[in-house]
């Protein structure tokens, strides 16, 4: 019989979690715009382009060309913000916007990684100012996020490390080569075939939710398809381990 737990005489796990879509049902970054209006980041023009673009991101219409359009359009935005100002609206605002959408599946799978002894890692091309303290939520041991320049407190708009497609890939691998990690039996959760590469990277993939590319991949492959529905506040769900697939080791 299989055990649910990890053997600890074997090398450790970890199992890595795209944000947006994957644990929590919008754009961590899109979801702030509001707040960073009130706090007067941005103006309303910015805020009903953003809307505008968490619609299409919703509607699975952002292919790789549209991320790399928003990326442009979130790093100009923000070239200019104190970054102190951003961590404490985040931190204000973390509750309210980010608990209510996070989804109780994706919860309990990170409850069963964990009871099973592996690592959680969320692996978002979001920014590190807004993935850390959702991490934390979550109870995520480790964090792999976009990172912006900063300049005398401020973000110049320019990128110092972008997380995605590939890179996060080799965020992956350096992170298995640095905790000792046996991404053969790593588990990885993803949307968006852009993430082809960080799912391919472990021995045990998951597409959640899959917008149509990653769809086709995932059964071309004969990866398990997730479907994850039930946004829950933390506060409110019971903490439990029935998930959507059975986490035996290999």
């Amino acid at each position: 019989m299989l055990s649910l737990v990890e053997n600890h005489s074997l090398p450790r796990t970890a199992a890595f979690f795209d944000l947006d879509k994957t644990v929590i049902a919008k754009s961590s970054t899109l979801t702030f715009s509001k707040s960073f209006y009130q706090g007067g980041l941005i103006n309303r023009r910015a805020v009903l382009r953003t809307a505008y673009a968490q619609f299409v991101f919703l509607a699975g219409g952002a292919d790789h060309d549209q991320m790399e359009r928003m990326r442009e359009y979130l790093s100009a935005l923000c070239r200019g913000w104190n970054v102190q100002q951003v961590r404490e609206i985040v931190a204000e605002t973390l509750h309210e916007l980010i608990d209510p959408i996070i989804y109780d599946e994706a919860a309990s799978l990170i409850e069963s990684h964990h009871a099973a002894g592996r690592d959680v890692v969320i692996v978002s091309t979001s920014g590190a100012e807004v993935v850390e303290p959702i991490g934390e939520l979550l109870g995520a041991d480790r964090v792999v996020a976009t990172r912006m320049v900063v300049a005398d407190g401020v973000f110049t708009g320019e990128i110092a490390y972008y997380a995605y497609g590939p890179t996060k890939a080799e965020a992956i691998r350096e992170l298995a080569e640095t905790e000792g990690y046996d991404l053969s039996r790593c588990y990885a959760y993803s949307d968006s075939a852009t993430d082809v590469p960080m799912l391919e990277s472990v021995g045990h993939p998951h597409a959640v939710n899959p917008d149509r590319a990653l769809r086709r991949e995932a059964l071309a492959r004969d990866w398990p398809v997730l479907s994850f529905n039930r946004p829950v506040r933390l506060k409110k769900r019971v903490p439990a381990l029935s998930v959507p697939c059975l986490l035996y080791t290999s």
